[in-house]
């Protein structure tokens, strides 16, 4: 059985993955779901069990593991080309090896080519387990030689359990309102727990409530907000990041491509996270006024939305889904503008007349 698939919820991945430990394993895996949903987890605990070592995969010191991530904002060929050279050695230990491909979703159009070559006749010691964000931008050669594995946002209780466990000294109203603002993401669940990340979402809100209390709300003021909360986020993951790669035995160049992809991908997050929290806020005002308290993701706020519910309830529904809509277009096109975001507060206020 693999654990980590149980710890995190998710039942059909622990299936697949019990029944490949069981029987005879694949020759490439792809895990594909959300971020912050136990991908990663789940992929070095199969590689343990694969080579029957979890504590050395884990340490990233089995002489029999190889593990890919990209380098700035994609996956080169030059690291295919790398793992082919690799994939042809035999296993120091035992009778296999694995290979783990981390964000396969960034697999460059040259490398994704190279990988095929590999995917089609890998040698019989070879596992190779891809893990991807998400299939849209693999090639369907390369999903039709990989057994997929799904992984899915957690239920609730899962994520409740998790931040239970980090004993924040929370109240149980703030508990709930991380648990739900965390949509089955625990990346999300930790992001929230942050004092930062919390006195972000705070000005969010207030930017919200602005939108439609009356007192001369600015779309430019509420772009601004989105923009430095996206850029503090940044920063943070930036700085941390540093820490990590002094640590490596990377080229400056290398160490840099790093550095900045971090960067970019938690201002990434931030943004979609802030259009989240503004989606549940207009949609927990229509909840409210329809009388179903229980069901709000904001717990924590109830009393101000309690308040703002009378006047704002009725443009509430329209605001939710310019927001909503928003989201769907930042998250697949990869949109993070100044501009943009202040284009969806003018919406917002529209709907709020």
């Amino acid at each position: 059985m693999v654990s980590a698939a149980d710890s995190t919820a998710q039942p059909a991945a622990e299936r697949l993955l019990a029944a490949a430990l069981a029987g005879r394993p694949a020759h490439a895996y792809l895990f594909h779901g959300p971020r912050g949903v136990g991908k990663r987890t789940a992929a070095r605990a199969f590689a343990g069990d694969l080579l029957g070592d979890r504590r050395r995969v884990a340490a990233g010191t089995h002489p029999d593991l190889r593990v890919v991530e990209a380098l700035g904002d994609m996956i080169r060929i030059d690291a295919i080309r790398a793992l082919h050279h690799d994939l042809h050695l035999r296993p120091f230990e035992g009778d296999r090896r694995v290979y783990l491909l981390l964000d396969a979703h960034l697999l460059n159009d040259d490398a994704a080519d190279a990988l095929l070559k590999d995917l089609e006749e890998p040698p019989a010691y070879a596992t190779l387990v891809l893990v991807a964000d998400t299939l849209g931008p693999i090639p369907d050669t390369i999903r039709s030689r990989c057994q997929l594995v799904p992984f899915r946002p957690l239920p609730e209780q899962a994520v409740r359990a998790w931040v239970d466990a980090q004993e924040s000294g929370l109240g149980e109203d703030e508990v709930r309102a991380i648990t739900r603002s965390a949509s089955g993401r625990l990346d999300r669940a930790a992001r929230l727990l942050d004092g930062g990340a919390r006195a972000r979402r705070a000005a969010l809100l207030e930017v919200a409530r602005s939108a439609y209390r009356g007192e001369g709300f600015d779309p430019a003021v509420g772009a601004t907000v989105v923009a430095h909360a996206s850029a503090a986020a940044g920063a943070e993951a930036g700085e941390r990041e540093k820490t990590t790669v002094a640590a490596l035995d990377l080229s400056t160049r290398e160490a840099e491509q790093r550095v900045r992809r971090a960067t970019r991908g938690a201002e990434r997050d931030e943004l979609l996270a802030a259009l989240g929290e503004l989606e549940s806020w207009f949609r927990d005002l229509v909840v409210v006024s329809a009388g179903a308290e229980g069901a709000v993701v904001n717990a924590d706020r109830l009393a101000e939305l309690r308040e703002d519910a009378p006047r704002a309830a009725a443009g509430a529904a329209a605001a939710a889904e310019a927001v909503r809509e928003a989201w769907r277009v930042a998250e697949e096109l990869n949109v993070n503008s100044s501009l943009w975001v202040e284009a969806l507060f003018v919406q917002v206020k529209r709907a709020f007349g």
